[in-house]
C-alpha cells in the first residue's frame, strides 16, 4: 500500500462510483453519516461473513442515521450477483478502476484489490475515524462499528 488513509478531521475524498443499483456520489449522502465499508472480493469467506452480518444489523445502522456503503474492486455484475444471493439490503459500490480504494489509501498493490477497511464519514463530509485491518481475514464486529458511529452525537 503506497498511500496513506485519510487525514482525521478533514474532508473525505469525493466519488462517484457505479453501484449495483445505478451511480452513486459521496456528496449525495451529505446530512447522513457514512461508513465506507472496504472489502477485497465479493463471495469469499470472510467478506460474505462481513456483510451478512451488517446486513443482520441494518437496522441499527440505518437507525444510528448511517449509510453503510460497501465497496470492492469487482464489477457491478458480480456484485450484483452477491447482493442478490445473500439477500443484502444495500448497494454496492463498484470501484472497478481501483480510483476510490487509491485516493483512500486502501488498495493492496499486490493483490489489486483493496484491504479490509473502514472508513468514517460524518454528516458534514468530514473523516472521524479509520481503520484497516492487519490481515484481509480479520473484521470489526458491528457492535464496535457502532460504538464508533454513536460517538459521532
Amino acid at each position: 500500500m503506497t498511500n496513506t488513509l485519510p487525514d482525521l478531521g478533514q474532508p473525505a475524498p469525493a466519488f462517484t462510483l457505479p453501484t449495483t443499483g445505478g451511480k452513486l456520489s459521496l456528496e449525495s449522502l451529505r446530512g447522513k453519516n457514512v461508513l465506507l465499508a472496504f472489502f477485497p472480493l465479493a463471495f469469499t469467506s470472510t467478506c460474505t461473513e462481513q456483510l451478512c452480518d451488517m446486513r443482520d444489523d441494518w437496522d441499527q445502522f440505518a437507525s444510528a442515521d448511517t449509510v453503510v456503503l460497501p465497496i470492492s474492486v469487482d464489477s457491478t455484475a458480480t456484485l450484483k450477483a452477491f447482493k442478490e444471493k445473500y439477500a443484502f439490503k444495500s448497494e454496492f459500490v463498484s470501484d472497478f478502476r481501483r480510483d476510490v480504494s487509491r485516493a483512500y489509501g486502501v488498495l493492496n498493490d499486490e493483490r489489486f484489490y483493496s484491504n479490509r477497511a473502514y472508513v468514517l464519514i460524518d454528516k458534514t463530509g468530514t473523516v472521524r475515524w479509520t481503520h484497516v485491518e492487519h490481515s484481509n481475514g480479520e473484521k470489526r464486529a458491528n457492535a464496535e462499528l457502532l460504538q464508533r458511529i454513536a460517538a459521532l452525537t
